[in-house]
């Protein structure tokens, strides 16, 4: 069921109806050929016959396998994640479901703008705990839960690139949830995006956690489904500026087929988005070379990062005692693997903790400098330095 453009105002429709239809979706059926015997495609409207009204597309593989849903549009001027989106709808998967809303908030894509025309950002109407109180938000919370989604991935845009405060732009980052394997998961989205698809370092995609509940952003729909449904769950985000549409398209698509393909794909990659096939080698190379690892003056070398949990910690006066976790796993290794991450807690010289996060309890007033080394697969250092203060 390929699609030319995405179209809101055109409902492809299911014969059957649901108990989707109490929080405002509509069914019908356009009959529409799936693209083998082993899936189904189907879709239906929410919010029809108003200016909210949208489509969901969900594909079924006869395989049975994890519910994905991935999200664009959440916010209207973030243009790469809702076109992303609609292409994703069109995967072919090998198992499980995958539901996509490609244009979440049609009001906010026809003005191209964050938020509707009342002002209200539909990404912060998702509540921990409690129903969302707006229709929209209560109609797409209604299929996520309707599905009962395992992974959820929403598509972002950012004007800034994210470097450990979001005030400054989020741009070029995943940002995922705790538990599970969902680290491990991003880690190796970042890694691979940034092997395969991104030539310039200062662009590099990073990794960071969620923010925790009683801390800002709030309602973000990522969040309400990780800590709601304990789905696994992703915010990814590309720069929005000085990068053609082509390339945002592409990033968001590397990156979410990267993130869902072992629940959906026999071979971990949705056919389409694997033009640079993941190879580092020189396709002339005899059997013997093909496996060397280049030396370490032929490469980038790694990029060290700090992320922090709460993530302006390093602007605040912190109190003594306060707890505060230092986040590694948004370094990277442009042309390898990051393989040690090394923490200098103070001013003693010693890298003496390990792992990509590590929790550090400030216990004396002053500044307390942070230091994290980082190692990759050919021995090639990087280090990044912030300070914490305490009254």
């Amino acid at each position: 069921m390929e699609r030319d453009s995405l179209s809101r105002r055109t409902a492809l429709t299911l014969t059957a109806s649901s108990a989707l239809t109490t929080v405002g979706v509509a069914r019908t059926d356009d009959g529409a050929a799936a693209d083998d015997d082993s899936v189904s495609r189907d879709s239906f409207v929410v919010r029809e016959g108003t200016d909210q009204e949208t489509t969901v597309y969900v594909t079924t593989a006869d395989a049975e396998g994890p519910t994905v849903v991935v999200v664009g549009g959440l916010h209207g001027n973030e243009v790469a994640g809702y076109v992303a989106a609609g292409e994703i709808a069109d995967w072919p998967i090998d198992a499980g479901r995958l539901v996509t809303i490609p244009e979440a908030n049609a009001v906010a894509i026809d003005r191209g703008t964050r938020t509707d025309d009342e002002g209200v950002d539909l990404n912060r109407q998702f509540p921990e705990g409690s129903e969302p109180a707006m229709d929209l938000a209560r109609a797409i919370w209604g299929v996520v839960t309707e599905y009962d989604a395992d992974v959820v991935v929403d598509l972002h845009e950012s004007t800034g690139i994210y470097a450990g405060d979001p005030v400054d732009g989020v741009g070029q980052a995943i940002f995922r949830s705790d538990g599970g394997t969902a680290a491990e998961t991003a880690v190796d989205a970042v890694e691979y995006v940034n092997r395969n698809y991104v030539d310039d370092p200062d662009r590099a995609f990073q990794t960071g956690r969620f923010s925790s509940p009683s801390t800002e952003p709030n309602g973000l729909l990522v969040h309400k489904a990780a800590r709601d449904l304990d789905a696994e769950s992703y915010l990814v985000e590309t720069l929005s500026t000085d990068v053609d549409l082509e390339t945002r398209v592409q990033w968001h698509s590397a990156i979410a087929g990267r993130l869902v393909g072992d629940h959906l794909f026999s071979d971990g990659t949705p056919d389409g988005i694997d033009a640079a096939d993941d190879v580092d080698e020189d396709p002339d190379e005899s059997e013997d070379s093909a496996g060397e690892r280049p030396d370490g003056a032929d490469r980038e070398p790694p990029i060290a990062r700090i992320n922090t949990v709460p993530a302006w910690a390093p602007e605040l006066d912190l109190e003594p005692g306060q707890t505060v976790t230092l986040d590694g796993s948004c370094s990277c290794a442009p042309d390898g693997d990051l393989v040690c991450y090394e923490w200098r807690i103070g001013q003693d010289g010693t890298f003496d903790e390990t792992g990509e996060t590590i929790d550090v309890t400030i216990g004396a007033t002053g500044d307390h400098p942070i230091v994290l080394r980082v190692t990759d697969d050919a021995g090639l250092t990087d280090t990044a330095e912030l300070t914490l203060s305490t009254d």
